[in-house]
């Protein structure tokens, strides 16, 4: 009998406690979560409103970003320095990789930043640029697209960290990125 009167007073406590608060604290509880829940749903839907269409992508782009598991830049996350950009992201920049955008454009290449920190261009071009790169060879220079042509048919990867100097060049109706490399890190001596 005891413990039905010390339940019905621990509850009576309770509910007296939540009206107290409900009537005269300054914070409205309920208002806060409702704001928290609908400020995540509208963050979510913006970013993912604003990535970039995975249909405009060529089918190589989509196979090489799914290989290396990233997902796409989120609209919070354009315009920062690439250092401060999660690992696991792809996205877009000019040579030099100053900043980052979401948004795919013939004046941008490809940018990867793979989950270990690495950081590489990703673009097109002609197999005997990239024979240059696998052969390790020192002072060379690769002309890169965004996108493939008859000049620069292939999809190629390199690491940001083995260009010495980027460059920008107008070409036809798009760009051409000049990326020369003196010494890749692997072969100094």
């Amino acid at each position: 009998m005891k413990r039905w009167y010390l339940l019905m007073a621990i509850l009576g406590t309770t509910i007296v406690g939540y009206f107290v608060v409900k009537t005269y604290s300054p914070i409205n509880f309920g208002a806060m979560w409702h704001d928290l829940v609908n400020q995540a749903r509208q963050t979510t839907h913006r970013d993912l409103k604003s990535t970039p269409d995975v249909n405009d992508a060529p089918i190589e782009v989509l196979e090489l970003r799914r290989r290396d598991q990233l997902r796409p830049l989120t609209q919070s996350e354009e315009g920062r320095k690439i250092q401060d950009v999660p690992h696991g992201t792809y996205a877009f920049s000019r040579c030099g990789v100053p900043s980052v955008s979401v948004k795919r454009d013939k004046t941008l290449l490809e940018i990867h930043k793979h989950a270990d920190g690495i950081v590489y261009y990703v673009g097109y071009a002609s197999q005997d640029h990239i024979d240059k790169y696998f052969a390790r060879q020192k002072n060379f220079h690769i002309i890169t697209s965004p996108t493939s042509s008859r000049k620069t048919p292939l999809l190629f990867e390199i690491p940001v960290d083995f260009i010495f100097r980027c460059e920008t060049r107008p070409f036809q109706e798009g760009y051409l990125f000049d990326l020369f490399v003196t010494v890749i890190p692997e072969l100094k001596e």
